[in-house]
């Protein structure tokens, strides 16, 4: 390819991108696209703000630009949590590194690969682009130093950057632990393969933690079958709504239609069916929580360091039996995954990773038929194609330039949300490591498919007959990066700036959200209240450009520009997403980064790999003895930093939970955690109904039956006013309440997390997560189900309850 399809390829991605930014900054104005564009600020907001006037509405403007800049990282680890800042930091690590591979590379390496051998040099629009790639050099050129020594200076300042980067991180993930003192996780240990004592799943747990546990054990709330969670639900509400109706008056009141002698309404008579308060009925209940049981269970501890023990003690003597293992954050569990027979895990990985590599062999069809439209040049024995590439029209260039790139970007949309069922099959027990899993394979996917898969094929009829082992692998790497740079280009243009543009312009909520406001008068029944950020697949796309950086800063440093206004730009619209659109409902804790940590290392090794395999090839002696000890120092700095920085990713810091515990013991919050995680912390059973907020007509012998109902699950019915303290102002705000709140871009949102210099202090209140006024128990008097063990009991015996028959007059 010339310069001149380049220049093709890149118009039309630049006319893409500023148009749907331009779109993007006008639509964002509007009212009614609030939930799409400001779900973030819509959910903390709390102060009046006004809106733009009706002519600044339909104008673009470049207001959000200067907002996202403006924003600190504080504001954004507030926000966002430390994934957020993780991501962050990846992207600016990302800026640094290619800023200083750029200054050397175009000021230095460049002009040598362009002058690199005695030829006449045609007109820059008619220009091959492998004159600028270390392609141009002669054999045994005297200037291959210059590309050894910018070898050098990439290679120590990204050790040097990457060493910082993981001093800061670490110092922020264990900020990020002390000062998140209300994550009842940490006091929760998950137990699988619970073996059956004969009775319950239950009494095994409640039986095994009292005799080896007894001085730290609080309760434990057993699992049950996901597919009975709606029985159970339903069950209880229909109960629910016989209770709440109107019991029947024992006195007669007068009544304009009477009915009988008595002189009462018909409708005063609404009879309770006996059976449902009989003890026949209470041990069906009884039964029927027992065979839904499932063989793993939440059991709570006093203390953190308690709850830490026990999840990294092995248990038994058989390995297979009662595993442990800290349970995720509430909002963060992956309930259907909890029932998943611990002793299927195995399979299960095992099924997925077959599954994952047919996938990628399968894929290398479409990746072939890309390359085949990249060299279309070379498929002579077509007519057509000679005849096209005779002409060499713009024609030839957008087919051989822009579409290339754009089909392989098309084809690369379904693999996230293949790879996200994948991790799901996987058995993960937290929504977050679904996440973290499926952000894996995506990096594998597009590292093998993108890069190695492009590069080793060349084309549909190159290539695979020349690698007859994997000694020949470096070798056609060091010949394939040069000639694969002018793809990679288009690429970079076509998956990195437009995606960019798409990801600000949402086009399929802002899609979902007028066909549901159109169809559906905005009952959400298409679109969902809030989205979280899709870290399975910004992060891999950010690492692997960072790949392409690495290994192309040196072989063809025309690549450098495209991806620093690619990072650049990805520096403002993911800082814009984080703090207006992206809701964050759990986080890792900052588990991405020792992924983002392996993926800088492999890319900077294999740079030096590719660089070696170029020396050889160029038949450098000199060059390529320096190169040998600079990539076994590279290992060695990866090793020591695993030594240093991974422990702290991979297990909690003992110390740091045991000062916690301390400041708790001294401050008294203790007892108030553990009420937390007795009554509403982790609730498997949600609400699918709105209930009224008291139960003050209920008879007392049907509560019983109710209370015997739940006493198992631990925990009333989910409220929805604890998914958000500000739900009923989103609402308002959704159904058409915009004179109040019409554009949140002036505001200041409500950090979740305060940042002081060493810690997080929430300024949310404490009792968060205590129940609303609506559950299933009665709230006065307050005690009077208060948490035993392992059940509710009543403290005190209640009065004896006679079973009362209708009253017939």
């Amino acid at each position: 390819m010339n310069v001149s399809g380049l220049l093709t390829s890149a118009g039309i991605n630049i006319a893409v991108c500023t148009v749907l930014s331009s779109l993007y900054s006008v639509l964002r104005k509007q009212p009614s696209n609030l939930k799409v564009y400001f779900g973030q600020r819509l959910a903390q907001v709390q102060s009046k703000c006004h809106g733009p006037s009706f002519f600044e509405r339909f104008v673009p403007s470049p207001s959000w630009i200067i907002k996202a800049w403006q924003t600190s990282e504080e504001d954004l680890f507030a926000v966002g949590g430390l994934d957020a800042a993780v991501f962050s930091r990846v992207v600016i690590f990302s800026i640094r590194i290619l800023s200083v591979a750029a200054v050397i590379c175009i000021f230095l390496v460049l002009p040598v690969n362009y002058f690199g051998q005695s030829m006449h040099h045609k007109k820059l629009q008619l220009e091959s682009l492998e004159v600028f790639t270390i392609g141009n050099i002669v054999e045994r050129s005297k200037w291959m130093w210059v590309h050894c020594l910018a070898l050098y200076v990439i290679s120590c300042c990204a050790c040097v950057l990457l060493y910082i980067e993981n001093k800061n991180i670490t110092k922020m993930r264990l900020a990020y632990i002390s000062g998140s003192p209300q994550n009842l996780g940490r006091f929760t240990v998950l137990v699988r393969a619970i073996p059956w004592s004969g009775k319950s799943y239950s009494d095994s747990v409640t039986q095994f933690f009292t005799n080896y546990y007894s001085s730290s054990y609080i309760s434990h709330q057993i699992v049950y079958l996901p597919g009975t969670v709606r029985k159970l639900v339903h069950d209880a509400e229909k109960m629910y709504n016989i209770l709440k109706a109107p019991r029947m008056s024992k006195h007669c009141g007068s009544s304009i239609v009477k009915c009988g002698l008595c002189g009462v309404t018909g409708k005063s008579f609404r009879f309770l069916s006996e059976k449902s308060v009989t003890s026949e009925e209470k041990d069906d209940f009884g039964d029927d929580f027992r065979k839904m049981e499932c063989p793993a269970a939440l059991v709570f501890f006093r203390t953190r360091y308690a709850a830490l023990v026990a999840a990294q003690t092995l248990q038994s003597t058989n390995p297979m039996l009662w595993v442990t293992e800290m349970a995720p954050e509430p909002e963060d569990v992956f309930w259907a995954n909890l029932c998943v027979p611990y002793r299927l895990l195995w399979v299960r990985r095992l099924g997925t990773l077959i599954a994952t590599l047919a996938f990628l062999i399968f894929f290398l069809v479409p990746v072939s038929i890309v390359q085949g439209l990249v060299h279309l040049d070379k498929l002579k024995h077509f007519s057509f194609v000679r005849k096209l590439s005779e002409k060499r029209n713009w024609i030839f260039d957008l087919v051989t330039g822009y579409l290339p790139s754009a089909m392989l970007t098309l084809f690369i949309f379904c693999v996230p949300p293949l790879m996200m069922i994948f991790s799901a099959i996987e058995g993960p027990v937290a929504r977050s490591l679904r996440k973290k899993s499926a952000c894996l394979k995506v990096l594998y996917f597009l590292i093998w498919n993108v890069f190695f898969a492009n590069i080793l094929s060349g084309s549909v009829l190159q290539r695979f007959d020349r690698i007859s082992s994997l000694k020949d692998i470096p070798l056609q790497l060091a010949k394939g990066i040069p000639s694969m740079a002018v793809f990679f280009m288009t690429y970079i243009l076509t998956s990195g700036w437009t995606s960019l543009a798409l990801e600000l312009m949402q086009p399929i909520s802002l899609l979902l959200h007028w066909l549901d406001k159109c169809l559906f008068r905005g009952k959400n029944v298409l679109s969902c209240e809030s989205q979280t950020f899709p870290y399975h697949t910004e992060l891999p796309r950010v690492l692997l450009f960072g790949l392409l950086g690495f290994t192309s800063s040196i072989t063809a440093p025309l690549l450098l520009p495209f991806l620093l206004v690619y990072f650049f730009f990805a520096y403002l619209v993911y800082r814009n997403q984080f703090m207006n659109v992206y809701v964050t409902k759990y986080d890792t804790g900052g588990l991405y980064w020792p992924i983002a940590h392996t993926a800088i290392i492999v890319s900077l090794m294999l740079m030096q790999v590719i660089l070696l395999g170029v020396f050889g090839l160029k038949k450098s002696a000199v060059a390529s003895s320096f190169t040998i000890p600079l990539i076994i120092c590279t290992f060695l700095f990866h090793l020591y930093c695993r030594q240093r920085f991974l422990p702290v990713f991979k297990r909690t810091v003992a110390r740091v939970i045991m000062d916690m515990d301390d400041q708790d013991e001294h401050s008294g919050k203790f007892e108030e955690y553990h009420e937390q995680l007795q009554s509403s912390a982790y609730c498997q059973f949600k609400s699918i109904s709105k209930r009224s907020s008291t139960m003050d007509n209920c008879e007392n012998g049907t509560v019983e039956v109710i209370n015997e109902r739940l006493r198992s699950s631990y925990c009333s019915f989910k409220s929805t006013t604890l998914e958000s303290p500000l739900a009923s102002q989103r609402e308002q705000s959704y159904n058409g309440g915009h004179d109040r709140l019409q554009d949140p871009e002036d505001t200041k949102p409500v950090n979740q997390f305060s940042l002081s210099p060493n810690r997080f202090v929430p300024q949310s209140p404490v009792n968060q997560f205590s129940p609303s006024p609506n559950r299933f128990v009665p709230q006065s008097p307050v005690n009077q189900y208060r948490p035993s063990p392992n059940r509710f009991v009543p403290q005190s015996p209640g009065p004896e309850i006679k079973e009362s028959k209708p009253d017939t007059h």
